[in-house]
């Protein structure tokens, strides 16, 4: 059999075939430059975040969770009971909540018109005591009347979501978490961290510029900060040592 002798290429073919080459080099050098330029600029924003929270350990070293607790059990059902809230009221109904209900099966076993009545200065009160009810019950039924480490398990808890998952993880079982409460959002949004307003978004936005290391802590810190110097109406911007350090940049200030 002949062998088959390919077609010959004409001149314009090969100089069109050049230009693509030319063109596809250009295109991914492009591309190439774009990622490196956007490494270097998220690269510079985890070192500011970073130094951020370098000043606020300075400031405030002892920073910790506001919630009174003892234990994984008592934080989970503070924490619950904090949502439209404040943790210090939280903090004058749960001695004589854990006193009378110590452990999930106690818990669980309420009469519901006396929860109610403890947690009534709470506002929400009859959701709130459903909630626990249910929470009781679901640890004793399906935990062994402990507190899940997990947290799809957590979640799937009554009145339980992703930001009280969040503070159980990080404060009662040291695992890395971001919790997300109006301080935070507050202040991710001045520093320019993020834009957004949702918690989720915001909590990835924070994950992606903090070490994991500094994430439950970090939450803390940036909430006293909140709490004491950048709130939400009137920012003392004049008494910020971040502004002073230039880490804040006064984003919608």
């Amino acid at each position: 059999m002949a062998p088959v002798t390919p077609p010959m290429r004409s001149r314009r073919e090969d100089r069109e075939d050049t230009v693509r080459r030319a063109v596809s080099s250009e295109v991914e050098a492009a591309g190439t430059a774009t990622e490196v330029a956007e490494a270097e600029i998220l690269d510079e924003a985890a070192r500011r975040a970073g130094a951020v929270d370098d000043e606020l350990i300075a400031l405030y070293p002892d920073a910790a969770c506001a919630l009174d607790h003892d234990g994984p059990f008592q934080l989970l059902v503070a924490t619950v009971l904090s949502a439209q809230t404040t943790d210090a009221r939280v903090n004058t109904v749960t001695p004589e909540l854990f006193g009378r209900y110590p452990d999930a099966a106690a818990l669980g076993a309420a009469r519901r018109e006396d929860l109610e009545a403890i947690l009534r200065p709470l506002g929400f009160h009859r959701a709130k005591a459903g909630h626990l009810l249910g929470i009781g019950q679901a640890l004793t039924e399906r935990f062994e009347g402990r507190v899940p480490r997990s947290r799809e398990e957590l979640v799937s808890l009554p009145g339980v979501g992703r930001k009280t998952a969040n503070v159980v993880l990080g404060n009662a079982f040291a695992q890395p978490a971001i919790t997300v409460d109006t301080h935070v959002g507050r202040l991710s949004r001045r520093l320019g961290w993020t834009t957004s307003k949702d918690p989720l978004r915001v909590e990835k936005d924070i994950a992606a510029l903090w070490e994991p290391w500094r994430w439950t802590d970090g939450c803390h810190r940036l909430i006293e900060h909140g709490r004491r110097v950048c709130s939400a109406r009137s920012p003392r911007c004049g008494q910020c040592a971040l502004l002073e350090a230039g880490l804040c940049p006064q984003v919608g200030v």
